[in-house]
C-alpha cells in the first residue's frame, strides 16, 4: 500500500490498490454462504481485502465524498466498504440512501452502511426511512432488512413510537418465509423486544421456539447463540 494517497489520485489507481490488497483465501471466505443463509460476494464482485486494510486505506484517502460515490457505483464489495468510510453521511439525501440500501447486496456492506452512514442521519429522516422500509408490501429484502434493523435499534434505545404487539404479529407471520437477509434483522427485533419489554418477553420467547430460527447456529465457547429463547434468557440474566 502506498504511504500517502492524495485525493486527486486516479479512480483506476484506487481500484488497483484494492485489487493488490486482495487475497484468494479471503475471496473464498467472503463467497461462502453464512450460517444465517446469506450468500457472500461472488468472485467478480470483490477483491478479497481484509477490512483492516480497507480502514487503513480510508485513513490515507481521508474524506472524499465524490470519490466515495464513484466507488459505490462499481458494485464491488471492497470498493463499497471503502466508499462508506470516505463519504460524508449528511450530504446524502433520503432518496440516495434508499437507492444505496436497495443496491447493496452483501451483508458486510449493509452493516457498514447502517453503522457509518444511516446511523448519522437526523432522527426524523431515519424514522421516515424506517417507516418506508417497514411497509408490509416492501418487496426488496435488503430494504426490509434495513427497516427491521432500524426498528431493533429503536427498541434497544428505548425510543417511543413502536407498536410492539403489531411487530410480534408480523414477525410470527412473516419471519418463517422471509429471505435470509431479512430474517437476520427480524430476529434481532424479536430478541430486542424480549430483552427490553418484560411484558412481551414470554410471547417473544414462544415465537422464537415456534420458528426455531438459528437454533443450530455454530457458536464459539463463551458466546451467545442468536436463537432467541437462549439469547433473551442470557441477556436478561446478564443484566
Amino acid at each position: 500500500m502506498p504511504s500517502t494517497i492524495a485525493g486527486a489520485t486516479a479512480f483506476k489507481e484506487i481500484l488497483a490498490v484494492l485489487e493488490a490488497l486482495g487475497d484468494e483465501k479471503r475471496r473464498q471466505y467472503n463467497a461462502k454462504v453464512g450460517p444465517d443463509g446469506i450468500v457472500g460476494a461472488p468472485p467478480d464482485k470483490q477483491f478479497g481485502c481484509k477490512t483492516g486494510d480497507i480502514r487503513k486505506f480510508a485513513k490515507k484517502l481521508k474524506t472524499d465524498h465524490e470519490l466515495g460515490q464513484k466507488l459505490w457505483k462499481t458494485g464491488n464489495m471492497d470498493a463499497q466498504l471503502l466508499a462508506i468510510l470516505i463519504m460524508k453521511p449528511k450530504e446524502l439525501s433520503a432518496k440516495q440512501l434508499d437507492t444505496m440500501v436497495r443496491e447493496a447486496r452483501f451483508a458486510w456492506v449493509v452493516e457498514w452502511l447502517q453503522s457509518y452512514i444511516i446511523k448519522d442521519q437526523p432522527d426524523d429522516e431515519k424514522e421516515k426511512l424506517r417507516e418506508k422500509w417497514m411497509k408490509k408490501n416492501e418487496r426488496d429484502s435488503w430494504a426490509a432488512r434495513a427497516g427491521w434493523h432500524l426498528t431493533a435499534s429503536k427498541i434497544n434505545n428505548g425510543e417511543d413510537g413502536v407498536d410492539v404487539e403489531a411487530l410480534l404479529d408480523r414477525i410470527e407471520k412473516e419471519m418463517p418465509r422471509a429471505k435470509p437477509e431479512t430474517k437476520w434483522t427480524m430476529n434481532n427485533t424479536l430478541g430486542a423486544i424480549g430483552i427490553k419489554h418484560a411484558k412481551h418477553r414470554k410471547r417473544a420467547i414462544a415465537i422464537g421456539e415456534k420458528i426455531g430460527l438459528y437454533e443450530d447456529w455454530p457458536v464459539s465457547k463463551g458466546c451467545t447463540i442468536p436463537y432467541v429463547p437462549v439469547w433473551i434468557d442470557a441477556m436478561v440474566k446478564g443484566r
